[in-house]
């Protein structure tokens, strides 16, 4: 799509796929660049140079030029697009060395690693055993019915998207175990929505716009999704929940944009925002129970590509 062909969101299956393929590094061994956290300038010059190449290859098509001969052009514009990235965040390396002291600050070196490397034997986490769940009660979606998003992967043979969508308590409670078992569980939401930045809280009471405008605002969840009135913006870290017996009270968040805002950059969100806002979480296997898992191996469903679901990714 033209409209926005490059952008610096995405969906969990699409980072595992990037991970499986390419591996992860250090920081050390790539610091950040200045572009890498101010990234504005650097998209609007690659999706520029996107929609130009997207333009020729069309009319190259339409004069007749053959497949073969467009997939050469294609990965001759390709190669320009990587260039321009690695001039903005650096060249990756192909090997780094790796220095770190271990838990008994005893000083260790591992040299020549490549990124697979590092991601196969030094990051203890499987995250082909995590799966999506999600929570969108839409009139074109089925509970406990399994999902994709069409034309929304990133690497060729890679993973598809993949969402199993079930009722609310059950994405909370997977949470919560998960999170008592001492692994965080990033997950997406509209974090745009009843949230005060600097307080770093997000709460359904938190304004009263009602009292302002003299007006309910009635729409519930599945309306919001169908008419554009809230979608998936930003993936986040759920660290911490606060519980009443079986009952989730709030949850502590940890966010990427710095310190500033909350308590150190870490926010809170109560379990009524989290049912009206949340809609996806990433959930290790272990923590399903076979209901759940079963949806997994279903033939996925395939949704449109401007589906609420697939907003992360643009």
């Amino acid at each position: 799509m033209v409209g926005d062909p490059i952008g610096d969101g995405g969906q969990w299956d699409m980072f595992v796929n990037l991970m499986e393929k390419y591996g992860v590094m250090p920081q050390s061994a790539m610091p950040e660049s200045f572009q890498s956290s101010h990234s504005r300038m650097m998209n609007r010059f690659v999706t520029r140079k996107l929609r130009e190449y997207a333009s020729q290859l069309r009319e190259m098509h339409d004069k007749g030029a053959k497949l073969t001969e467009l997939r050469k052009v294609k990965e001759d514009m390709l190669a320009v697009i990587y260039n321009m990235l690695c001039i903005c965040l650096g060249t990756p390396p192909e090997t780094f060395d790796w220095q770190f002291r271990d838990k008994k600050k005893k000083f260790k070196r591992i040299n020549n690693l490549t990124p697979l490397d590092f991601y196969n034997k030094h990051v203890d986490i499987a995250l082909k055993d995590k799966v999506c769940l999600i929570h969108c009660p839409m009139s074109n979606k089925k509970m406990n019915e399994h999902y994709t998003v069409s034309y929304l992967g990133n690497v060729t043979g890679g993973q598809d998207i993949s969402y199993g969508n079930v009722e609310i308590e059950v994405m909370k409670r997977a949470a919560a175990k998960s999170i008592k078992s001492g692994e965080a569980v990033w997950f997406g939401c509209d974090v745009s929505k009843m949230f005060h930045r600097d307080l770093g809280v997000m709460d359904m009471d938190l304004y009263d716009y009602e009292l302002l405008f003299n007006t309910e605002f009635k729409m519930d969840k599945q309306a919001k999704l169908e008419y554009g009135d809230s979608v998936m913006t930003h993936a986040m870290l759920l660290t911490a929940v606060d519980m009443k017996g079986s009952e989730s009270i709030k949850w502590r968040i940890e966010n990427s944009w710095g310190e500033k805002g909350g308590d150190k950059g870490y926010m809170l969100m109560t379990d009524k925002w989290f049912d009206e806002y949340t809609y996806e979480v990433v959930i290790d296997k272990k923590y399903l129970g076979k209901k759940v898992l079963d949806i997994f191996d279903r033939e996925p469903v395939a949704l449109n590509p401007w589906d609420p679901m697939g907003s992360l990714a643009r």
